[in-house]
């Protein structure tokens, strides 16, 4: 099973979408997909774990998760104790603002979490968890009661929010990845595969790298990502020739070798099923 890849409004003229204190079970969580909106998520109460990128996180109370655009995560509640959370998903485009003097950006706790691979802020270095909820709750409000100017009053409780968590600490990187649940080989791969896109990333190259027997990689693989090595690879192979598409004026063919498929017309082929549109198309509107 591919990643699904969650699909949003592309024409709405208010980018933004609000899931507040939801709580859900396995049985009703997406399974491994990505988006080309920004996601935050707050936790509430109860306890899961998330895959997010390449790294397994814990997720528990007054934690929370920050998810860039293009990036493969799924969330896995406790059975015992489901986690209630609420989600923010918005456009990159919505909280562009004009350069006022300095360098700031809205964006820039997900582009330090994209840039460090560290995609958690941790309770402890949350420093005021009630002005967060606050923010929250009162776009919760906005969208509830609609009055006059209610996406202006969104749109400004969440820069608040964004400008909080834009001067709140680095999140540590060490203790954030479930070494209970992956084995060490596991994350190594992960990493290697998101550094080495070009290189040769069959099921034969990685499980040899790993120390382990195809078999074994195989199983644990599948059970910890819910995805084979062929769908994962495809899939973050993709996600990179975005990048690169909007990045870099390297032509289509270039970027298809760089990322490691074989032929053109596969890399066309590929990309149009997980994105929507072909390669060339994605780049002009981008």
């Amino acid at each position: 099973m591919n990643p699904y890849r969650k699909r949003f409004d592309a024409n709405t003229p208010f980018p933004f979408e609000c899931v507040y204190r939801d709580t859900k079970s396995a049985q009703n969580e997406l399974p491994d997909h990505f988006h080309d909106w920004y996601e935050l998520v707050y936790i509430y109460s109860g306890r899961g774990s998330f895959f997010i990128d390449q790294t397994f996180y814990d997720a528990a109370p007054g934690d929370i998760f920050l998810i860039p655009g293009n990036t493969i995560h799924r969330s896995f509640p406790d059975p015992e104790d489901p986690k209630t959370s609420t989600a923010l998903f918005f456009n990159a485009s919505l909280v562009h603002s004009p350069p006022l003097g300095d360098a700031f950006s809205y964006l820039r706790c997900f582009e330090q979490a994209k840039r460090r691979k560290a995609y958690k802020l941790p309770a402890a270095l949350v420093a005021d968890k009630q002005q967060i909820i606050g923010f929250i709750d009162r776009i919760h409000d906005e969208e509830t009661d609609k009055l006059p100017g209610y996406r202006q009053a969104v749109l400004l409780h969440l820069q608040q929010l964004l400008l909080l968590l834009g001067r709140t600490l680095n999140p540590a990187e060490e203790g954030q990845a479930l070494s209970t649940s992956a084995p060490g080989w596991m994350t190594a791969t992960l990493t290697y595969i998101d550094e080495h896109p070009g290189s040769s990333l069959g099921l034969s190259q990685l499980a040899k790298r790993a120390s382990v027997t195809p078999a074994h990689f195989s199983r644990v693989f599948k059970k910890l990502t819910s995805m084979n090595v062929t769908e994962y690879v495809t899939t973050k192979r993709i996600i990179r020739a975005k990048e690169l598409l909007m990045e870099s004026d390297a032509n289509i063919a270039g970027i298809a070798e760089q990322c490691g498929f074989e032929s053109l017309p596969h890399f066309h082929r590929m990309f149009k099923k997980l994105t929507g549109m072909t390669p060339s198309h994605y780049k002009r509107n981008e």
